[in-house]
């Protein structure tokens, strides 16, 4: 697969080790030991994905995305050996799209690299297969959230909840059923589906703290609701 990917890691043999990974899939590579120079190269450059670690020299790897995702929309996946609860929720809060532990398996890390990518990809919208809701458009074939004209950064994970609770317009979805329909597993941190839900609330809803779209229905779960604007009720 041919991609562009940035590297921000200060431990030379970890970087070496997915550049080599990365360079066997085919795609090229552009390596960096501290945050502050890899946001220098991205103000003129425009990777397909960045591999960011979190304990970096300088500025960390939360530090970093706070600043770069002001400035652009390009998926970022955290390699980090901090694995607690509270640093994955806070990376995704931050807006990485994923995270991967260390140590990792390269085969798995290029895997989840490749999922992203093509999730990312913009190319080819079509009028068809979209899904409209208030002032929003859900183009399904590019995974494109536009308000508009104006282009709504999801992350892979944001779209995934996002569709599947469209989908189930009306119904009820438990955190569990959230989880176990968009991470395809049984088993995980239940929590990472409120911190999504509440990103997804700030970029569609007016007032996220009283949603119109994305209900929680008390004991239960999350709703996806289209309000009706013929006043003749629900």
């Amino acid at each position: 697969m041919k991609a562009s990917i940035v590297i921000i890691e200060d431990i030379k043999e970890m970087s070496d080790l997915i550049e080599l990974y990365l360079k066997r899939e085919g795609m090229d590579t552009m390596v960096f030991d501290n945050a502050e120079d890899a946001l220098v190269y991205l103000k003129s450059a425009q990777p397909d994905l960045i591999l960011l670690d979190i304990n970096l020299p300088g500025m960390d790897g939360f530090e970093f995305l706070n600043i770069y995702h002001k400035q652009s929309d390009c998926p970022v996946l955290i390699v980090s050996a901090r694995d607690t609860d509270e640093d994955i929720i806070l990376g995704l809060g931050y807006g990485a799209d994923e995270f991967v532990t260390k140590p990792f398996s390269p085969k798995v890390l290029v895997a989840r690299i490749r999922a992203l990518l093509r999730r990312n990809q913009t190319e080819n919208i079509s009028s068809k297969n979209t899904i409209s809701f208030g002032p929003f458009t859900l183009y399904t074939e590019s995974c494109m959230l536009k308000k508009g004209e104006e282009k709504i950064h999801l992350s892979a994970r944001e779209y995934d909840i996002l569709y599947y609770l469209i989908n189930t317009k009306g119904k009820t979805s438990t955190p569990e059923e959230v989880y176990r329909n968009v991470w395809n597993s049984e088993f995980g941190d239940l929590t990472a589906v409120a911190v999504y839900v509440q990103r997804l609330r700030k970029k569609i809803e007016e007032n996220p703290a009283n949603p119109t779209y994305i209900e929680t229905v008390h004991g239960m779960g999350y709703r996806f609701t289209i309000p009706d604007t013929t006043g003749s009720g629900r």
